[in-house]
């Protein structure tokens, strides 16, 4: 019996270390410096590839791709979230309200239909948009796979970046866009309203009728793929989105931060005339 035993717990010993030896290799450590960065990536390339994304996205995607410093010194710097309400609000809503006021006539009948398909406001889309950036002017021009990369590597946050990465790999590998058209700010986000890759894979929507989701050029997709992120996280037709309400925590899954979302509600407000 106890020979029994020994033998059964050797040959599971030797399943375990034969899947370890077929598997995927395990990734390199995360690193808070460059240094480490080559032998992480081409580990990162190999659990792509047992993710199931072709050889060709990984290598049209991460060809050339190093290690940014900038994206860090970003990431370590993020004062704008230590700004209170009235500091942020005051800085960013009064010089984009007259903007905001003629982007809402201007695309008014976009705004007609998405509003009729998706329930959400366009006061709300449209001061998310201005908030983001400038209405589609300052999109950003970091290259997302770097940045994505750079920020999967670093060791402050590496699984919220390593899944977004695979997810632009994705993005890649589906032809919805390429390498070099995926660019955006220093976080990775994609786009006029800057959508991380996982949320252009499961929001992003087709609303000029040119067969593609462009969240780059097409304001259109811009507007209804924001508005279908919040349907997405439950907004409530016709509902109040102030502080305190079911609409604002869906707000805050578009942006964690509480200034953030109360600035999001308070310039919508001002949009829809209601203050």
């Amino acid at each position: 019996m106890r020979f029994v035993r020994l033998t059964a717990s050797i040959l599971g010993l030797a399943l375990v270390l034969g899947a370890a030896l077929v598997g995927p290799a395990l990734a390199a450590p995360c690193g808070n410096d460059g240094g480490g960065f080559a032998p992480w990536l081409e580990d990162f390339k190999r659990e792509a590839a047992a993710a199931g994304i072709s050889q060709r996205a990984i290598a049209s995607g991460l060809a050339g791709v190093t290690y940014d410093r900038s994206v860090i010194s970003h990431d370590r710097g993020q004062k704008v979230f230590r700004q209170s309400f009235e500091e942020f609000s005051g800085r960013m809503v009064p010089p984009r309200l007259g903007r905001g006021k003629q982007m809402l006539l201007r695309h008014a009948s976009t705004i007609s239909r998405m509003e009729e398909r998706f329930g959400v406001p366009g006061a709300v889309v449209v001061a998310i948009w201005g908030l983001e950036t400038d209405f589609g002017v300052n999109n950003g021009n970091f290259s997302t796979i770097r940045s994505l990369a750079t920020l999967a590597y670093d060791c402050r946050r590496p699984d919220k970046f390593h899944g977004e990465l695979l997810d632009a790999l994705r993005i890649v590998d589906r032809g919805l866009m390429s390498p070099a058209a995926m660019h955006g700010a220093w976080a990775g986000e994609i786009g006029q309203t800057q959508f991380m890759p996982s949320s252009y894979l499961k929001f992003a929507v087709d609303f000029d009728g040119d067969g593609r989701a462009d969240l780059i050029h097409s304001a259109p997709d811009v507007l209804a793929s924001t508005a279908n992120y919040l349907k997405g996280y439950g907004w409530q037709r016709g509902a109040p989105w102030g502080p305190g309400t079911a609409n604002f925590n869906v707000l805050l899954e578009w942006n964690k931060s509480q200034v953030y979302s109360k600035t999001i509600a308070y310039f919508a407000q001002r949009l829809a005339g209601s203050e």
